[in-house]
């Protein structure tokens, strides 16, 4: 069992967040969520990629946030009152991700579960753990890990560390 399901059904009790980015539900364990968030104003760090908004001061301490949008590849969002801040644990540092909308907490049966994902040879899909199967609901389960590679790990880093 890879260190992501052990994640999920061990540490978790197979319990994740769920949230909406442009149209598909997705998740994670609930043990790599922080908290969620009303969206709030970020401060700019310059020479940082698209994805990368900028930081926050969240009682009294620094988190990088991302638009998990940008970094999919989707089109910028209009800003409403659905959207908020997901603040996870990435490589012992809190990051926060901008969603377009939380869906809740849901608990996964191993059967609901499917590990991994094989699209081809062409198409990267190492930042998806497995797709969860809860009735009509399909559920892509992220690796935030995955999601940022380490050189996108250390530009997170250091724009907590300048802020």
């Amino acid at each position: 069992m890879s260190e992501k399901v052990n994640s999920l059904f061990q540490d978790s009790g197979g319990k994740i967040l769920t949230f909406m980015l442009g149209g598909q539900e997705y998740g994670l364990p609930i043990i790599e969520a922080r908290e969620v968030i009303g969206l709030m104003a970020t401060e700019s760090i310059p020479q940082t990629p698209e994805f990368m908004l900028g930081v926050i001061n969240l009682r009294g301490q620094i988190i990088p946030v991302v638009d998990l949008r940008i970094k999919f590849g989707f089109a910028h969002a209009i800003e409403d009152n659905e959207n908020c801040i997901l603040v996870t644990k990435i490589k012992d540092r809190q990051t926060g991700c901008v969603i377009d909308s939380l869906v809740g907490v849901s608990t996964v049966e191993p059967d609901q579960f499917e590990a991994g994902l094989d699209l081809g040879s062409n198409i990267h899909t190492e930042y998806i753990t497995g797709i969860v199967k809860q009735g009509k609901r399909v559920i892509i389960l992220v690796n935030m890990e995955e999601i940022f590679k380490n050189e996108e790990l250390e530009v997170i880093e250091a724009a907590q560390l300048a802020g």
